[in-house]
């Protein structure tokens, strides 16, 4: 069964082609209420699907957004996504989503892809150093937007954030506070900023402290499986340890999995604390305890800032930043 045309609609409507198009496209506004339901109605008995790409061409917007994402089976990233799906489908924009794995290769591809699908912007989360990527969005003038990761020269480029730094120093605080001193930290890959001022945060408390101590930190990637290797190097290289940091839950959960097996009681032995706060983090038991970000909110913000830079409206600030929530749980002792 071939697919319905306009001229199809036309034909069964007994009105010109260009009537239709009009209708369909939303431009007949001199086209009589009755002729727009009668053309509609058909449209919907015929199953009729408009072409989106010749509509993008004559009205030079698709209607649609690219989301791309480094991992989306971490569910920090799944989680933002489905905010940034329920805001564009309240703004009434579709999207197409990109998972990178982290290879830039890769990356640079689906962002190429993304701009030959004519999508009026891209939210971008990078998957390392990807410069190149956003040299190929400026280069063919599509909008985007950078979200959770900041990218290298490009700080002050549309952006949603969370106060990373920040959030780490009131982690390791915490754990001060509950008399930890042996506090062992796990970076995420050096090749992205966001370790790096994770790193920072960990670094500069440590030293207000005066307990820093560079042998307690470990880089690994912010997998659940760079969550167990990391962990198994501390045990292989450490004796004497009361907490471990990890830069994010996931890394956490695959970490608490090392320690159970080898012994270790939570948070009887060894106080655990990770970064962001999935809805994973509340179902293990003990529930972890981490550093929150406000997921949806990041998600959704970014979305309806890369709707304003698309629309070129007003935007009193390129950057916004979110605040972290220390939650405290059952993983500290």
């Amino acid at each position: 069964m071939r697919k319905a045309t306009m001229q199809d609609i036309a034909n069964k409507a007994g009105v010109s082609k260009t009537t239709v198009s009009m209708v369909i496209n939303n431009k007949g506004s001199n086209i009589s209420s009755a002729t727009k339901e009668k053309i509609f109605k058909i449209a919907q008995e015929l199953n009729y699907i408009p072409n989106s790409i010749a509509r993008s061409l004559s009205t030079k917007k698709s209607g649609t957004i690219g989301i791309m994402v480094p991992d989306i089976t971490n569910p920090f990233f799944s989680e933002i996504a489905r905010a940034i799906e329920d805001a564009a489908n309240a703004y009434e924009y579709n999207v197409i989503f990109c998972n990178s794995d982290n290879e830039i290769d890769k990356e640079e591809k689906y962002i190429q892809l993304l701009i030959s699908k004519l999508v009026d912007g891209v939210i971008f989360i990078a998957g390392g150093k990807s410069t190149k990527s956003i040299d190929i969005l400026n280069a063919n003038g599509v909008p985007f937007v950078l979200v959770d990761r900041y990218v290298e020269g490009y700080e002050n480029n549309y952006g949603v954030y969370t106060l990373n730094k920040e959030g780490i120093i009131d982690g390791v605080d915490y754990l001060y506070k509950e008399n930890k001193r042996k506090i062992v930290f796990v970076s995420g890959s050096s090749d992205l900023e966001i370790s790096n001022l994770r790193l920072d945060g960990y670094t500069e408390a440590m030293k207000n402290h005066g307990i820093y101590d560079k042998s307690l930190i470990f880089e690994s990637d912010f997998t659940i499986e760079g969550g167990r290797n990391a962990t198994e190097e501390i045990l292989k290289n450490l004796k004497d340890f009361d907490a471990i940091f990890y830069s994010n839950d996931v890394m956490a959960l695959g970490g608490i999995k090392v320690l159970t097996r080898h012994g270790y009681k939570i948070p009887e032995d060894v106080s655990i604390i990770g970064f962001d706060n999935i809805h994973l983090s509340q179902i293990v038991e003990p529930e972890l305890t981490t550093v929150g970000q406000p997921i949806y909110d990041i998600g959704r913000e970014s979305c309806k800032l890369l709707i304003d830079v698309i629309n070129e409206n007003d935007i009193p600030e390129k950057v916004i930043s979110f605040k972290t929530e220390l939650i405290k749980r059952g993983t500290v002792k």
